[in-house]
């Protein structure tokens, strides 16, 4: 047998799965996203329409897409490089020599990552809760003034940052944590015999040997941060007064709560274009970094 034929053996389980998992359900939902497919069509097939462009025509048109994305582009812009500071602070912490009890560490601040969303953001719901929440208990009790955390629109969205950010930094961490441990200890070596401080070493060794791996976690982040929806959805229902209401959860409402699965499909592909966009210019600026 061929070693091509052989390799198409292998691989068609995986390709015929992906294609019946994945790709057509991308068809399905860009067909959908070209039709006023709503609750009337799913009663009945013969009132849908083929109406082209017009749900990408309206959304654009819509107040509340524009402020939905607002909000997510301001969740990314904020979030994703607070995440970055906090996976790369921990990992160094954890690679020092100088740091004990590393597995219990690693383990700890793993844990949030491998817990479910829902059930940690229903527990800091509560934590940050007004009346009878810990954070506002601890700041009264320092003699600072209380807030309305998740009620105030203008904390409801640094709040979910926060969460956020807790919830997801020790995934990148591991991964800055291998960064780390490929640097070969000669450059530092070398780099103390010439009288390098330590923030010498960090911006000329271990910031340039990090550059693949922090280009991938970018990347990974804000492809991951782009996709907020569970956070406000347990912890604030989009509110208040839609401050949190992200493109994900606009999609969730168009199409779940008021069937309107047409349009609910334009969102979902308006914010594939948006992230496919951002993630291709992140990868060309880090190549013409490489290159200069």
């Amino acid at each position: 047998m061929k070693p091509s034929r052989a390799a198409w053996i292998f691989i068609t389980p995986a390709l015929v799965i992906l294609g019946l998992f994945f790709l057509l359900p991308v068809i399905a939902a860009l067909a959908l996203s070209l039709t006023d497919y709503d609750l009337y069509a799913l009663a009945d097939i013969r009132n849908l329409r083929f109406i082209a462009l017009d749900n990408y025509w309206t959304l654009l048109h819509r107040p509340l897409f524009w402020s939905a994305l607002g909000h997510t582009v301001y969740f990314v812009v904020v979030g994703v490089p607070l995440s970055l500071l906090a996976s790369l602070g921990a990992a160094m912490l954890l690679n020092s020599p100088l740091a004990r009890f590393k597995p219990f560490f690693r383990t700890a601040l793993f844990a949030p990552v491998v817990t479910t969303v829902v059930a940690v953001a229903v527990i800091w719901r509560y934590l940050f809760n007004t009346k009878y929440g810990l954070i506002n208990y601890a700041l009264d009790s320092i003699g600072m003034p209380t807030m309305d955390w998740l009620g105030d629109p203008h904390w409801a969205m640094p709040t979910i940052i926060l969460f956020a950010v807790w919830k997801n930094f020790g995934y990148n961490m591991i991964i800055f944590m291998a960064g780390l441990q490929a640097i070969p200890g000669d450059l530092y070596e070398a780099a103390r015999i010439d009288g390098a401080s330590a923030w010498a070493q960090f911006r000329h060794i271990t910031l340039p040997m990090l550059k693949p791996t922090m280009t991938m976690v970018s990347i990974l982040t804000v492809s991951g941060y782009f996709q907020l929806f569970a956070e406000p959805y347990v912890m604030t229902e989009g509110g208040p007064l839609q401050s949190t209401t992200s493109v994900l959860y606009l999609m969730y409402e168009e199409g779940f709560k008021w069937w309107n699965l047409g349009s609910a499909s334009a969102v979902a592909f308006i914010l594939f274009a948006i992230m496919f966009a951002v993630t291709a210019t992140m990868l060309r600026l880090s190549k013409r970094g490489e290159a200069a």
